[in-house]
């Protein structure tokens, strides 16, 4: 049986749910040569099915396991339950959340000063974690979300392959992707108005969601012909972007009055509580669905990877693709080099 990738409205409860699966998943394909209790371990697997409400309960059923037997699950659980406590700092409410690049944010922070045998155990977890996910997963409709992890050249670990490319749209489908914005049949003109400006803010600004969701009314101020919005990203770390007046007055003006948010967000929704980054997510790939438009990665972080990747196209600066995001290691955004056509046909008039 299958199951939605999100459900009850919890990152939290979510996470536990497809972990207790996988480690179920693993359990019964490790070796139980060593087993001293086969009628606990048939207890445990029950158990995981049924899932649990707490990381805490989990790690002492993992601990049990081992005890029984199943000595080399930890290797499994261990970097999984690292990555929940690393999505809930940041305040993930949805599985959505979960990227490629967050992964990578990730496994450079917990692995430094790891051996590289631990690094490799590491990605092996993760990548059978998420494999199993993209196979188990199936919404109402019968689609799939597909997370396609592969993660193949990170903290020194290099693959055969090389790094892989994000998903992100080219000049022509961002400007059929923006005229969509604006003639989408929202059924609510007012949350129409709202849902324009966030993701106008995120496309012209590369953003985060998490950091759109989380923009205060105080933080967003105009500055001659343009907009300046304070962000927090990753680590709480608080950066500056701007957008053109032209690109959202309507739609700002409009949606200021009307909304009545708390805590002084300038989005939220119709209870006045903040958004949700998988609510976001399912609207863009909505929009782009509704002009044709299909990618590997249909979710608002491709927006993020669109707009560093024409950033570059016309800058050709990686110092300004790095601060417009807020990364420390330029090394990170080396990868839009790729992108660079004008650079890659010079090749082949040199060659």
């Amino acid at each position: 049986m299958r199951y939605p990738l999100d459900f009850e409205n919890s990152f939290s409860k979510t996470y536990l749910f497809w972990l207790s699966r996988f480690i179920r998943s693993k359990i019964t394909s490790l070796s139980n040569r060593q087993v001293v209790n086969k009628d606990r371990l048939a207890q445990i697997i029950q158990e995981l099915i049924r899932g649990f409400e707490s990381v805490e309960q989990l790690k002492i059923t993992i601990k049990e396991v081992r005890n029984i037997g199943i000595n080399s699950i930890h290797v499994y659980y261990l970097p999984l339950e690292k990555l929940y406590h690393y999505m809930m700092i940041f305040g993930a409410a949805s599985m959505k959340e979960i990227d490629e690049e967050v992964l990578s944010d990730f496994l450079a922070s917990e692995t430094a000063n790891l051996s590289d045998a631990t690094k490799k155990n590491y990605r092996i977890s993760i990548l059978g974690f998420f494999g199993y996910i993209d196979k188990q997963n199936e919404e109402e409709n019968g689609n799939t979300y597909r997370y396609g992890i592969e993660l193949k050249n990170w903290g020194g670990l290099s693959g055969k392959s090389g790094q892989k490319l994000p998903s992100f749209l080219n000049k022509d489908e961002v400007t059929k992707f923006i005229d969509a914005i604006d003639t989408y049949p929202f059924k609510n003109i007012n949350l129409g108005t709202r849902n324009k400006l966030i993701i106008k803010t995120i496309l012209y600004t590369g953003i985060r969601v998490s950091e759109a969701i989380n923009i205060n009314i105080k933080d967003f101020v105009k500055d001659g012909d343009a907009y300046i919005i304070q962000v927090r990203g990753k680590g709480n770390k608080p950066r500056v972007v701007m957008i053109k007046e032209r690109i959202i007055k309507n739609d700002l003006s409009a949606w200021l009055d009307v909304k009545s948010c708390e805590d002084n967000l300038l989005f939220c929704n119709q209870k006045g509580k903040k958004l949700t980054q998988a609510y976001i997510s399912r609207l863009v790939e909505q929009i782009l669905l509704s002009v044709g438009l299909r990618k590997e990665k249909n979710g608002a972080h491709m927006l993020r990877h669109t707009f560093d990747t024409l950033l570059y196209q016309n800058s050709h600066d990686l110092i300004l693709v790095q601060e417009s995001l807020g990364h420390s290691d330029i090394n990170t955004f080396r990868i839009y080099t790729h992108f660079d056509k004008k650079q890659l046909n010079r090749t082949t008039d040199i060659f």
